[in-house]
């Protein structure tokens, strides 16, 4: 995290309640892979699942909007613990998806942090309480957002901001002790 983030980030940092991702490009380096038989596989970072990890322990939701649907989305979802109604995969109106999360939830926009990398994405992305993206964000997005991260997507990017906002809450140092021994 930067060593001095701005007090207005900062506070609005504190507020996050659920982090909600895009897949294609947040999640994944974005790169679809077809077999015969439609899409083959897609690649996650465990870096960034272990942050989801931390997040969830921390008290913090996690959901996925995407765009498309994979039934390999579904399974590594379950796999790091988001919960079943916080997976939307299909989705044609992120505004209306986000507006479905949040009822859910029982949130407003101030509690949503939300990570996307291409236009679809600029509807939640301006509605949410912070805005990420990966540093290889369609340049449009990486404009309107709070936190461009030094890391691609599919690659460290979602971890970076898990940092960020269990940093901002003090919760970093005791979630991740067992393994640094309190060091940050």
């Amino acid at each position: 995290m930067p060593a001095r983030l701005p007090a207005e980030i900062r506070e609005r940092l504190e507020r996050i309640r659920c982090l909600v991702l895009d897949v294609d490009g947040v999640l994944t380096d974005g790169v679809l892979v077809y077999g015969p038989h439609g899409e083959a596989a897609k690649r996650f970072s465990v870096r960034d699942g272990l942050a989801v990890h931390l997040i969830l322990r921390a008290g913090i939701e996690v959901a996925v909007i995407s765009g498309r649907r994979s039934e390999a989305v579904g399974i590594r979802c379950r796999e790091l613990g988001v919960r079943d109604e916080l997976v939307i995969q299909g989705s044609r109106d992120k505004a209306a998806d986000l507006d479905e999360i949040e009822r859910i939830l029982g949130v407003g926009d101030e509690a949503i942090a939300a990570m996307g990398d291409d236009l679809p994405d600029m509807p939640m992305l301006q509605r949410a309480g912070f805005a990420a993206c990966p540093a290889d964000a369609e340049p449009q997005v990486a404009v309107a957002c709070d936190h461009v991260c030094g890391s691609v997507g599919g690659r460290g990017a979602v971890r970076e901001v898990a940092e960020l906002i269990l940093k901002a809450q003090g919760r970093w140092h005791e979630l991740t002790a067992r393994w640094t021994g309190g060091e940050a």
